[in-house]
């Protein structure tokens, strides 16, 4: 059921998807970039929901560590529902990241930053929605139609968005041709990882789980639990390894599932040994990773390919999508229909 579902031929449009950003956005993103440069933009603030929450979580890390900004996710209810909105600082880039584009708080927040003259910017598959139209700069995601409730192809779409503003905002010329590369490296993550379907069989009865990440993917964590909640119906916690240690540790006893996302990079001596201990406390570790060190310490192996670890969470996702599709075919659940949602939530 799995194989044949909206859900599975938009997980493998992905490569597509970035692609054709790549070739049609950069100037849209490369514009965003000289209006930051060129307003002395000192910070970021991010309004999203959902999945494009967690694409924010990334252009947290992503902007702060490589362009030095500081960027803070915004509290939609003080917008919509208080009418209490904060006041932003004059130097601050004001960003919406959004599927639809449609949800009433978001775009109160774009609206609101207007009225304080903000530079406002989205991030959408809907250039024509109402988020768009209270954006000064509009980079479309190029997705196409995305008809499976379980967003996947605009996750990717928007964090490679991310990626690219980084970039030319950086000026970091190999960063960009790093970009370039990734259609093709995200169709060699969907090749290493084509026996997902039978090893997502073993998890059939999980009920609870846990995700770790940190640093970059620390929204990668959020991501996949997000997936399994919605597509599997799974009680899925996401945590960065630092706060896991800080008390859930606890939850763990012989054969709990602990799935924990660790590439290559600067976090690596720190995951290695965080690993280990989840090992000899007997978890049942299913590892997200490109080194092979972390690879061998898990029950379960989810590769990608060999990537800065600052472009990771757009390869590390891609396994985590396809475990959840196929957790739910081998619960005999709709991967394309899940319970109680829709493609559109319009949130006050």
């Amino acid at each position: 059921m799995g194989s044949d579902t909206i859900l599975y031929r938009e997980i493998n449009q992905q490569p597509d998807v970035i692609e054709r950003f790549a070739q049609m956005e950069q100037d849209p993103v490369k514009k965003l970039a000289h209006r930051m440069r060129d307003a002395g933009i000192r910070q970021v603030v991010v309004a999203a929901r959902g999945t494009s929450d967690n694409a924010a979580r990334y252009a947290q890390y992503l902007l702060g560590a490589n362009n030095r900004l500081p960027v803070s996710l915004t509290t939609p209810s003080l917008f919509s529902l208080y009418q209490k909105p904060p006041l932003f600082a004059p130097d601050t880039l004001v960003l919406g990241i959004s599927q639809s584009g449609q949800s009433p708080d978001i775009v109160s927040v774009l609206a609101e930053a207007k009225r304080q003259n903000c530079i406002t910017a989205a991030i959408t598959n809907s250039v024509q929605s109402p988020l768009a139209e209270q954006a000064d700069h509009v980079v479309g995601l190029r997705a196409g139609e995305e008809r499976s409730i379980a967003a996947t192809k605009t996750y990717t779409a928007q964090l490679y968005a991310v990626g690219l503003l980084s970039a030319h905002l950086a000026d970091d010329s190999d960063g960009i041709a790093i970009l370039e590369t990734a259609p093709d490296l995200m169709r060699q993550t969907l090749s290493m990882n084509s026996e997902v379907e039978r090893l997502a069989e073993r998890y059939r009865y999980v009920r609870n789980c846990v995700v770790v990440g940190r640093g970059f993917n620390y929204s990668t964590a959020f991501e996949i639990a997000l997936k399994l909640k919605e597509l599997t119906y799974t009680l899925a916690e996401p945590y960065s390894s630092a706060d896991f240690l800080h008390g859930p540790v606890s939850l763990i006893e012989p054969a709990f599932p602990v799935i924990v996302v660790a590439p290559s990079g600067v976090l690596l001596p720190e995951l290695q040994p965080f690993v280990q201990q989840l090992r000899q406390m007997d978890a049942e570790l299913l590892c997200v990773s490109n080194d092979r060190s972390i690879l061998d310490l898990g029950r379960t192996q989810f590769p990608f390919p060999s990537v800065p670890e600052w472009l990771s969470p757009l390869f590390a996702i891609v396994p985590g999508q396809l475990f959840a599709l196929y957790l739910a075919a081998a619960r005999d659940f709709d991967p394309d229909r899940p319970r109680g949602l829709q493609k559109v939530t319009e949130t006050m």
